[in-house]
């Protein structure tokens, strides 16, 4: 048959433990004060899929154990490194002084574009994705390196923040994979 679809046990997965000892992709992500614990726990999910280097979950963000990222994480908060940091901005500030590039993902002036952006292969890329309501909070956005924004054509002016990781996640993983 043509284009069988795969069982789980056809599909090579790591372990755990390899998972740990994998080279990761040099992208962090920033949750700022994120809501909803489906989101955090998807957030999770696409963290696992692309090798993320770590997850900061920041301000009122929940943090795992929690029943309802675990439904979401699918276990992913077993695999990918997650801290906690209190403080958005004064982690954001702590990134750059490690040398790691700081891009909020909103809109707002002089924002580029997703599809124009190209991350610096040889830096980690730490991207902040903010609250479902409020966005990034204006500080941090302030404080950031820069501003990407996810192109939209339609009449909605915003992506759910699973959304929104997934698709800048992908496409930052897929440039620096060329």
């Amino acid at each position: 048959m043509a284009n069988r679809k795969l069982k789980n046990a056809e599909l090579d997965r790591k372990t755990v433990s390899e998972f740990k000892e994998a080279t990761k992709t040099p992208i962090i992500i920033i949750l700022d004060n994120i809501r909803s614990l489906n989101n955090i726990g998807s957030v999770f999910r696409t963290a696992d899929a692309f090798l993320i280097e770590k997850i900061y979950l920041c301000g009122i963000t929940a943090r795992p154990p929690h029943k309802d990222i675990q439904k979401t994480a699918l276990g992913a908060t077993e695999t990918v490194a997650w801290e906690y940091a209190e403080d958005t901005l004064e982690l954001v500030t702590k990134l750059q002084q490690e040398g790691k590039k700081v891009y909020a993902i909103e809109q707002a002036e002089n924002a580029v574009m997703l599809d124009k952006f190209e991350p610096l292969k040889d830096q980690t890329s730490a991207v902040i994705f903010g609250n479902e309501v409020k966005g990034v909070q204006q500080d941090v956005v302030t404080a950031s390196d820069a501003v990407i924004e996810i192109p939209q054509l339609g009449s909605k002016h915003s992506l759910n923040i699973s959304v929104s990781t997934g698709v800048v996640v992908w496409d930052l993983f897929s440039k620096l994979q060329r």
